[in-house]
């Protein structure tokens, strides 16, 4: 029987579950692998050696692929990855063989105010500890796969300053004369750093690098990350990550990493990442971990890799995509499906009573202070007017093609009204709706939601991009930003607005995807703005490039590539048992 998560905690949920996991050869047993298919990571952890797999499956047909999103999100929380996860488990409480593939969680917002990502209550992922802090190391081999390209460029100036071409002939470098001033590349670090956000390097004396000005990103917002994301082995992998522009020389050409000569090493550092890290729910079915979050400022999908894997060996393969439709699901359709050729059988968006309260005009939540009873009573006027959100996530589902289930994640606060409400709104916009209650009672919870997507997943798909590839780069953004987000249009600052043109003008960058960069906290670039705004212009900043995973992305409002820790930070609660060596204060 599943522990009842109001009574226990979901580290405690999950320690439970964690003493009878499958051993990676029980898993290997379970989903009919081969020996050498699985690489084993201390007792509990393993990957799935994908080339090996996938060569095997090849030939077999793929099973239905389910999305789930969400609506906007907010500070309570919608449980995308706890409704996966749920999900999951519903499907398999239906007999179905299932599997999915969720993101690994970033140390910044673990670190931070979100938390972990491993979902909640009986629909949680395990083992929850490892899950959060580094799994197989993924992130890190990121960490230093980036900043090696950082040493090999600071260093590579530092010896072009004090080096004749002769000098430098000798050591059988060419110069190639750097631009410090158009350096695109920073230095990564997996925490919510904002003082790294700018930073002065090379002080000191002619053998202490190169001085100019540099930055930090947070990991996951790297290219590699990206590139990891939508590689489809590493072969593809290698190619795309020499094909990365650190910077540009005095001449204004790409200067790359294989320019640097450390392409290779790189990939080096990365070549495990391809092979995707096995978990699985307190109920045991398989779930793999592989790639990071943040769609806001990256893709913000598991792999192409994890899916097409998943869509071999599971009947049903269910994912999910960062924040809400606007950013998450977007990408997914114009992105990822694109680049995989895979057709989603059916997308999830997930909402809740008091998340369309908060849409609705609900009084603000404020970590660490009682929840207003806004939130807690019903208030039907309230969540009336927080609807049409849903209503417009549900219309951006619908654009694609993909039929759209919509997921009440229920609290036990909510009404029999307020339930009712939404389910009659959004059917009428012509999605399913179904109750679920995953985290109270996990698979079992999860039945009406896990027969609403078995039942899409019967119809025909008529899937269709947003834009073509030959559409240029300018009218993409104005398509995504009146169809998606809801805007009047675009503006552009005259910086952007000339690279855009530079870029279109390019037959190099013809075909790269739109990578749109916004905040997750509302449909427009503004995070106060809930609901479903009116009468906006989104503005467009800047262009980043990134040519090794082929997209460009506009930047919007005030992203910032680095996230800031807060006042009252998680790390302040996470401590270790010195007697037991467990992990405490984590969730």
């Amino acid at each position: 029987m599943p522990l009842d998560p109001t009574q226990f905690a979901d580290w405690q949920i999950a320690e439970a579950a964690e003493e009878n996991m499958p051993s990676p050869e029980e898993w290997r047993e379970r989903l009919g692998l081969e020996k050498d298919e699985v690489i084993p990571y201390g007792n509990k952890l393993c990957k799935l050696d994908f080339l090996k797999i996938i060569e095997r499956l090849k030939d077999r047909p793929d099973g239905k692929f389910i999305d789930v999103t969400a609506i906007t999100p907010t500070p309570l929380g919608e449980g995308k990855t706890t409704t996966t996860l749920g999900l999951i488990e519903g499907l398999s409480k239906r007999g179905m063989n299932v599997g999915g593939a969720i993101r690994q969680p970033s140390g910044g917002p673990t670190m931070n105010i979100k938390g972990t990502a491993a979902g909640g209550g009986n629909a949680l992922l395990i083992p929850m500890t490892e899950f959060s802090l580094g799994l197989t190391g993924d992130i890190n081999d990121i960490t230093n796969a980036h900043n090696l390209a950082m040493v090999a460029l600071n260093a590579r100036m530092q010896h072009e300053r004090n080096y004749s071409d002769e000098e430098l002939a000798k050591r059988n470098l060419r110069r190639l004369d750097i631009d410090p001033t158009n350096v695109q590349m920073g230095w990564v670090i997996d925490f919510a750093a904002q003082c790294l956000r700018n930073i002065i390097i090379g002080i000191g004396g002619r053998m202490d690098g190169y001085m100019m000005a540099s930055k930090f990103g947070i990991t996951v917002s790297s290219e590699l990350m990206a590139i990891l994301a939508i590689a489809r082995d590493l072969k593809d992998l290698r190619e795309r990550i020499g094909n990365i522009i650190v910077a540009y020389d005095k001449k204004g050409n790409p200067v790359t990493t294989t320019d640097l000569e450390v392409a290779g090493a790189m990939t080096a550092w990365m070549r495990n990442t391809i092979n995707p890290t096995l978990c699985c729910t307190i109920e045991y079915q398989p779930v793999m971990v592989h790639a990071g979050p943040f769609a806001n400022i990256a893709i913000g999908q598991s792999s192409i890799i994890a899916d097409r894997l998943g869509l071999k060996m599971f009947d049903y393969h269910v994912t999910e995509s960062g924040f809400g439709a606007d950013i998450g699901f977007e990408k997914f359709w114009n992105v990822k499906c694109r680049l995989s050729g895979h057709i989603p059988n059916a997308a999830v968006i997930v909402t809740t009573v008091r998340a369309l309260k908060m849409h609705g005009g609900g009084p603000k939540v404020v970590p660490g202070r009682p929840l207003p009873e806004e939130y807690s009573k019903e208030n039907l006027e309230l969540l009336e007017k927080g609807i049409p959100n849903l209503l417009h996530h549900i219309g951006i589902v619908k654009k694609s093609g993909v039929k759209p289930v919509v997921c009440i994640n229920a609290f036990h606060t909510d009404t029999k009204e307020e339930i009712e409400m939404i389910r009659r709104y959004a059917e009428q916009a012509g999605a399913r709706c179904a109750v679920s209650q995953h985290w109270l009672k996990g698979g079992e919870g999860a039945l009406e939601l896990a027969d609403a997507v078995i039942d899409a997943c019967k119809e025909e798909v008529d899937f269709k991009y947003l834009y073509p590839l030959d559409m240029p780069l300018r009218e993409r953004v104005e398509l995504i930003a009146k169809e998606v987000y809801g805007a009047d249009g675009v503006s552009w600052t005259p910086e952007a607005e000339a690279k855009a043109k530079q870029l279109e003008s390019d037959p190099a960058f013809k075909d790269f995807a739109t990578m749109m960069v916004k905040t997750h906290l509302s449909l427009s670039h503004d995070p106060n703005l809930k609901g479903v705004p009116k009468g906006w212009i989104l503005p467009v900043r800047d262009i980043l490039i990134f040519a090794g995973a082929r997209f460009l992305c506009p930047m919007t409002g005030t992203i910032s590539l680095m996230p800031g820790t807060g006042s009252d930070p998680a790390f302040r609660r996470i401590d270790v048992d010195v007697n037991t060596g467990k992990v405490k204060g984590l969730f």
